[in-house]
């Protein structure tokens, strides 16, 4: 069976071999909340789709139009097996739900490095960010250099990043771009750490580092978990 959750997803999590973002554009936040509904009746109306599935969650934009999704899957066979067997249906019990969802991206990953949350942190996230940084061509290779410079970059300005609670970054499986999800504790302190930051030269580097073409930032509540029974 599928249970629905208020617990927010363990980005670290060992048996997560193949992790997925995707976004949607509905429209309003009306619709943003018709189609979570939407999606928590879908799913919890029927079996859990696979053993490899591990967790389902939805977040409501602060732009008021978009959901962001993030599927958590033991590896890329299993969640093959779900597309070719039990996602059309209830993509289209969705849609009849919420007409004119736009689908905008799907992605999928292989996390990197992380920093987790301190030990004895039990701070639950009012606040999600994702950061997609897109790169040229020629510097996929060159990531994971990249994201090691982002994190020797915030060990030296840890005072900014009081309310920081965790930030997980994922590598495109298209060679693309680097996914960064951080969880706040407050969009307040977000804003406190962004108006705080000090522009050192390890910062410097990461800003200027060589083929890095773009970076897009974007807020998300968390609205939805669903999980095997």
């Amino acid at each position: 069976m599928t249970r629905r959750t208020d617990i927010h997803p363990d980005l670290t999590r060992a048996e997560v071999r193949a992790p997925s973002f995707s976004t949607w554009r509905v429209g309003t936040p009306e619709r943003q909340r018709a189609a979570v509904e939407a999606i928590a009746g879908v799913w919890q109306r029927r079996d859990w789709p696979a053993a490899g599935g591990l967790g389902y969650y939805v977040y409501t934009g602060h732009d008021g139009t978009t959901l962001l999704h993030h599927a958590q899957w033991a590896g890329e066979q299993d969640y093959a097996a779900f597309v070719k067997t039990r996602r059309q249906e209830r993509v289209d019990e969705i849609d009849i739900a919420v007409p004119g969802i736009e689908r905008v991206a799907l992605d999928h990953y292989t996390r990197y490095r992380s920093r987790e949350r301190a030990a004895g942190d039990e701070r639950v996230p009012g606040l999600i960010v994702t950061v997609r940084v897109d790169f040229e061509g020629g510097a996929a290779d060159r990531r994971r250099e990249w994201v090691d410079l982002v994190m020797d970059a915030g060990t030296e300005d840890v005072e900014s990043d009081r309310g920081l609670i965790s930030a997980h970054f994922h590598l495109g499986k298209d060679g693309t771009h680097v996914l960064n999800y951080a969880e706040w504790e407050s969009p307040e302190s977000y804003d406190v750490a962004i108006a705080d930051q000090t522009p050192t030269p390890a910062w410097e580097r990461v800003k200027a580092f060589p083929g890095l073409k773009a970076f897009t930032g974007s807020r998300y509540d968390y609205a939805l978990g669903l999980v095997p029974d």
